[in-house]
This record gives C-alpha cells, sequence and structure tokens, in this order.
C-alpha cells in the first residue's frame, strides 16, 4: 500500500484546531471540509485523464480531462459523510456511493449494515472517505467490498490514522491484486485500550454531528 503524508502547513494548521477539544461541531465541520479539499488533491494525482484539444480565443490548446468511466466517491457512514463536501469541491463530476459499516465496540470487528453501490464497478477508481484509520478492519473491509465489484484503483482518504491500522490494512490487502494507496493528514503515535487513536481527536462522528 502506498502511504502519503500530506506534510503542509495549512493540513497541520487545520488538523491542529480539529484535535483541540475546545473546537465547536460548526467549526469542526468548516475545518474538516476544507482539509478534505486539500488532501484530495494529493490524493487525485493519479486520476485518470485522456487527451482532448480546445479552442481558446487565440488558438488550439492541449489539454486533459477526466477519463471514463467517472471515479467513484464512497464515504464510509456516517462520519464519512462530513468528508464528502470536501472531495466533492475537486470532483464535482464524480459519482457517490456509500457503504454503512459499523465496529463492533467489544470485538472492535467491522460489519455491513447498508451499502449503495453499482453491481458492477469494473475498472473504476474509487476514493474511500473515512475520518479515523484506527483499528484498520473497517477500511480492510471497505477494500475488500469494492474489489470485489470490480474496482480496480483505490484510494482512501483520511484526516488521522494509527500505525496498529495501518500494519492491518497492509496485512489484510496484501493480496488484493489493485493499486491501493493512503492519503492522510497524520499518523499518530498508538491506539488506546478501547481503539482510540492517541492523540487523535476523539470520535470524528460525534463531533460532525453530534452524539446520538
Amino acid at each position: 500500500m502506498d502511504i502519503h503524508v500530506v506534510d503542509h502547513p495549512l493540513v497541520a494548521h487545520k488538523l491542529t484546531t480539529l484535535r483541540d477539544a475546545s473546537t465547536d461541531s460548526p467549526t469542526f465541520r468548516r475545518l474538516t471540509d476544507e482539509l478534505v479539499t486539500l488532501l484530495t488533491y494529493e490524493a487525485t494525482r493519479d486520476v485518470r485523464v485522456e487527451a482532448v484539444q480546445v479552442t481558446t480565443p487565440v488558438a488550439i490548446a492541449e489539454g486533459v480531462r477526466l477519463a471514463p468511466p467517472k471515479p467513484l466517491i464512497v464515504p464510509i457512514l456516517r462520519a464519512g459523510l462530513g468528508m464528502l463536501e470536501g472531495m466533492q469541491h475537486l470532483l464535482p463530476t464524480a459519482e457517490v456511493g456509500f457503504l454503512g459499516m459499523i465496529r463492533d465496540e467489544e470485538t472492535l470487528e467491522p460489519a455491513t449494515y447498508a451499502e449503495r453501490l453499482p453491481d458492477d464497478l469494473t475498472g473504476r477508481q474509487a476514493y474511500v472517505l473515512d475520518p479515523m484509520l484506527a483499528t484498520g478492519g473497517t477500511l480492510s473491509a471497505a477494500i475488500e467490498f469494492l474489489v470485489t465489484r470490480g474496482c480496480s484503483a483505490i484510494t482512501a482518504v483520511c484526516l488521522l490514522a494509527a500505525p496498529e491500522g495501518i500494519a492491518r490494512v497492509e496485512a489484510d490487502l496484501a493480496d488484493i491484486g489493485v493499486p491501493v494507496s493512503l492519503v492522510v493528514a497524520a499518523v499518530d503515535e498508538k491506539l488506546n485500550e478501547v481503539g482510540y487513536i492517541v492523540p487523535g481527536l476523539g470520535d470524528a462522528g460525534d463531533r460532525l454531528y453530534g452524539v446520538v
């Protein structure tokens, strides 16, 4: 798995405010949106394009446009929804699918409870959105699900990752057979005894939408 930690002062600045326990939900949502847009710029460096010509007011110019099939954005519910708009700023023509996955708080293993995706994703580039790569089980399961549907390249975009989660995803996907990339704002120190990233930023879903 190709791992890219985005080293940029604006990324670090926005992430620092997200970590602050005193940051309220409206500010947290706005900064998440801004941060994901910055991460998207890096995550889409390998987005597929095709050559085109356009007519400027002066002459013919060579350029590129996104190649079919359209990229697919897949937020993992519910916290991944808070990242969707930030990615759509740069990929407004991408299609959007959804995966509902939940982590058992005792076993820390993921389970899929909902999905809204085409049955056939052959040849599609997918961008999976999940704020926190903690234990890694949810992200591994989501990527495996997309590969079974035919995706040919997958990039995961996360705000934070734990070393343990990265190691698990790499182990789970060692024989996946398609290119997988991870783009994150930071890799933190560790997981605590209940599977939260340390120092982290708490429960991203609760901080985006409140405790329900």
